[in-house]
C-alpha cells in the first residue's frame, strides 16, 4: 500500500513538472480563428471546433464538441497557462494548445520563439514534441511522438 502511495505522489510530481514548451514570445497570430479538430486514434475520431482569440493580453483558447459542449478552455497569459472558467483541468488539451500554437506560429517568427524548430517545405518539427505536415497554410496534419494524430482545418462559418 504505501508503494502504491509512493508511485502515484511520484507519478503526480513528474505530471506537474512536465511542462510543454511555449514560445519565447507571443507569436503574431491573426485572431479571432475557428478551427476543425480531428483527434485520430487507432480507429476513433472525435471532432470539435477550436476558437482562438485575444482577450487583453491574453489568447483565449475553447474547444466544444459538435453539439457546443465546452471540451477545455485556457488562457495563455504572459507565458502562461491560465484555467478559463469552471471546467476541469484537461491536460492534453493543454498540450494540443502549445501544439498548435507551435504549428501557427508563422514561420519568420519560428526560430526565434522556438531555438530547437526545424521547418523545411511543409514539415514543421519541434523534436520529441510535435511534427506538423502543412497541406496549405491553415490547414495540416499535427502529430505528437506518443499519440495522438491530429488533423486540423480552418472553419469558416458553420460547423463541419
Amino acid at each position: 500500500m504505501i508503494r502504491f502511495l509512493l508511485l502515484g505522489c511520484v507519478l503526480l510530481l513528474s505530471a506537474c513538472a512536465s511542462r510543454v514548451p511555449l514560445p519565447e514570445q507571443t507569436p503574431n497570430l491573426s485572431l479571432p480563428l475557428q478551427l476543425h479538430i480531428q483527434r485520430l486514434v487507432a480507429d476513433q475520431r472525435q471532432d470539435w471546433v477550436l476558437v482562438i482569440q485575444r482577450e487583453g493580453l491574453g489568447i483565449r483558447w475553447s474547444m466544444m464538441d459538435l453539439l457546443g459542449i465546452p471540451q477545455a478552455r485556457q488562457k495563455l497569459v504572459d507565458g502562461e497557462w491560465q484555467a478559463d472558467g469552471l471546467l476541469p483541468p484537461n491536460p492534453e488539451a493543454r498540450e494540443l494548445f502549445a501544439a498548435l500554437l507551435f504549428a501557427l506560429t508563422p514561420k519568420d517568427e519560428l526560430s526565434g520563439n522556438y531555438p530547437a524548430a526545424w521547418q523545411h517545405g511543409s514539415q514543421r518539427s519541434l523534436p520529441a514534441h510535435w511534427d506538423v505536415r502543412y497541406s496549405q497554410p491553415m490547414s495540416f496534419e499535427l502529430n505528437l511522438p506518443k499519440g495522438p494524430k491530429y488533423r486540423v482545418t480552418p472553419l469558416s462559418g458553420d460547423a463541419p
